[in-house]
């Protein structure tokens, strides 16, 4: 996910720097996302967390700018909570698709938000909805999205299955977005899952540290960079590396 705002579209394509990764099973709705932030080449945060709340069983996985997708999160936020409290129903998971997608495809020249809208409700179980950017809207067993997305489409396509257990799909969202994360220089850090069924939510929080590595990859630090000798002010916690 990219927090810069540059040229406009017509200077330059769109950055959605991120990793973004959802799949129904057999009963509910698992999805996730990296934790990197960047800025141009700059990585100022490793563990943010991409995905918002727009009711109490529907969530926006956001990836492209921040900005931009932190205000459509807001606004449709604040719409179902409108529709909630004048019905005295949970907001259904087509409804948030359909006004994330308004509010992108209103917005189209001055948003840039490639987003996926998960969730669960009576009416039809767990749902994934993908939002990409100029917004259109497509409901889909499984989507990705976001840089890193490009790099596990083969994966995705040849893994997903009808029906998974809630085990199963919770594994395949990890290892999508632990493959991403590897070849992706835009995703990283660390992974947020949720799986939302009819017995509620359920959040995960993978460290960098145990995130799948696959071949190829550097292990992840640990202990003092190159056997560097610290000083006294580093030995007495005056100064933190890593």
């Amino acid at each position: 996910m990219d927090v810069s705002r540059g040229a406009s579209h017509s200077e330059a394509a769109p950055s959605t720097g991120t990793t973004i990764v959802a799949c129904t099973y057999k009963g509910g709705v698992v999805f996730g996302a990296d934790g990197r932030v960047s800025i141009g080449n700059y990585i100022m945060n490793r563990a943010s967390n991409k995905i918002a709340p727009l009711s109490e069983y529907i969530f926006l996985c956001r990836s492209g700018s921040a900005p931009d997708t932190q205000i459509i999160s807001d606004n449709v936020r604040h719409y179902l909570h409108q529709a909630s409290a004048e019905s005295g129903e949970e907001p259904s998971v087509l409804m948030a698709a359909n006004l994330v997608r308004l509010l992108n495809y209103n917005n189209k020249d001055h948003l840039v938000g490639a987003m996926l809208v998960v969730g669960w409700d009576k009416h039809a179980g767990g749902q994934v909805y993908g939002v990409p950017i100029s917004g259109t809207l497509a409901k889909e067993k499984w989507a990705i999205d976001g840089s890193g997305s490009s790099y596990i489409w083969g994966y995705c396509d040849s893994e997903f299955k009808e029906d998974m257990t809630r085990e199963e799909a919770e594994n395949w969202v990890k290892e999508a977005l632990a493959l991403a994360m590897t070849r992706d220089a835009s995703s990283g850090g660390t992974i947020r899952m949720y799986t939302l069924d009819g017995a509620g939510v359920h959040h995960t929080y993978i460290p960098g540290d145990q995130v799948p590595q696959f071949v190829g990859d550097l292990p992840f630090p640990t202990g003092n960079p190159g056997g560097a000798v610290l000083g006294s002010a580093a030995r007495e916690g005056g100064m933190v590396i890593g």
